[in-house]
């Protein structure tokens, strides 16, 4: 069907194989099988030669979907149980349990990742111990961009647990903010177990800090949690159901102005999976109105990204990649990337492979090859499942012009990266 279509409207504008392969960077022959059916469209070339046709969306609706739709299932256990236990592996994979208080005593699951787990109580939440916890909210979020997030997450899990035993054993306002800032770590521990590749975990731990933040009545936690539930989405390549939870975040009634715009931010990259582009213009021009670009650096304790300073900017450029516009979206990015500052190592490798991917695929082969040579260690070092999705796609864009030069130089240092344990 894809193939028929694609034959019929390459027709009508006038176009031969060799025309269209010009355009899109595609064999003749390649383009020739996929009319025929001879080969599978995949998402990509859908997109690429929906905007080569002018075919508003048609091409792209006929291509299947990278990934089939609805969240993982969380795997992790009900919020009622009493300590949260995570185990490391040999191979540095992690799995969360949960445990009443007796049985992890009995194992000794106190020299795991349980902090307050023993039978004593607590000690009170004072200002000066809550104090300590926010100064190490925002270094955990500095080490975040420059440590793999296997490394980060255990620490998470530490303080927010500390905190939520905090929380039990003090009364009052300090109660409510000891479970705010645990709320906090959930949060960030639900990101770093995304960017370990554990879909499940993220959810689970984005909906437990929505579940404490509630109880300490922070509402704008509560909002913020769907823009993470979207962006799990997002790198599903679901579009509807990114969108889907941008929307709702504005029945909430305690989402700030911040949050709607990181909300209408995620909308518009959703609008761009699924090809609309003046959706997702919308939604960025309300994201601009609510996240106007700060004077200084944002604060470590805002809720999204604390390291871009625009992320309406960076916003953009990624969903004119989505939206096969690669030249355009290139041009955005080496803006955009440029201005990202030096200490944002993990946003400048996660923005700079989607930057070398959208000038693969506009066809500047020798500029993507150098600007994924200098991202290779970055890549690695970040052990980020978010970044190494994008550099597989890179990898695949690449791969196109395998007879290239600069793509056989740099062929062993790509693929040693995407095998990397």
């Amino acid at each position: 069907m894809f193939g028929a279509e694609l034959r019929r409207r390459r027709q009508e504008a006038r176009m031969s194989l060799a025309d269209l392969s010009g355009v899109t960077h595609y064999s003749k022959g390649y383009l020739s099988k996929l009319e025929t059916g001879a080969k599978p469209p995949t998402s990509e070339i859908a997109v690429i030669c929906d905007n080569a046709l002018d075919a508003g969306g048609a091409l792209r609706a006929l291509a299947p979907s990278r990934t089939p739709s609805g969240d993982p299932a969380p795997k992790v256990p009900s919020h009622s149980r009493e300590v949260w236990i995570l185990r490391m592996e040999a191979d540095g994979s992690t799995e969360f349990s949960g445990v009443d208080r007796r049985t992890a005593l009995s194992a000794g699951a106190a020299s795991l990742v349980t902090a307050a787990a023993g039978p004593f109580p607590a000690a009170p939440a004072s200002p000066e111990t809550l104090g300590w916890f926010r100064e190490q909210f925002a270094a955990l979020r500095a080490l975040g961009q420059r440590t793999a997030p296997r490394g980060v997450l255990p620490l998470a899990v530490a303080q927010a647990n500390a905190l939520r035993q905090l929380a039990a054993g003090t009364s009052g306002r300090s109660a409510e903010e000891a479970l705010g800032l645990a709320a906090r770590f959930a949060e960030y521990a639900g990101w770093m177990a995304q960017e370990a590749g554990d879909d499940s975990a993220a959810l689970w731990w984005t909906d437990t800090a929505a579940t404490m933040a509630a109880a300490a009545g922070d509402r704008e936690m509560c909002a913020y949690a769907h823009v993470r539930r979207a962006l799990v989405a997002m790198y599903a390549h679901d579009g509807a159901r990114t969108i889907g939870l941008a929307e709702r975040v504005r029945s909430e009634p305690g989402a700030s102005a911040r949050v709607l715009g990181l909300a209408a931010k995620r909308e518009a990259q959703g609008h761009a999976l699924v090809g609309d582009l003046v959706s997702s213009e919308r939604a960025l021009e309300r994201a601009r109105e609510l996240l106007p670009v700060p004077k200084g650096a944002p604060s470590p304790h805002v809720l999204g990204s604390s390291h871009v300073a625009d992320p309406v900017g960076v916003a953009r450029g990624w969903c004119l990649v989505d939206l096969g516009r690669f030249e355009e979206g290139a041009r955005v990015l080496d803006e955009e990337v440029a201005r990202l500052p030096g200490s944002a190592v993990r946003a400048r490798t996660r923005f700079g492979v989607r930057r070398a991917l959208a000038h693969a695929l506009a066809g500047e082969v020798d500029h993507a090859c150098a600007l994924t040579g200098e991202l290779l260690d970055g890549v690695a070092a970040s052990g980020s499942a978010t970044v190494t999705a994008d550099l597989r796609r890179l990898s695949q864009a690449l791969t196109r012009y395998h007879g290239h030069g600069a793509v056989r130089d740099l062929s062993p240092r790509l693929v040693a990266a995407l095998h990397r344990p």
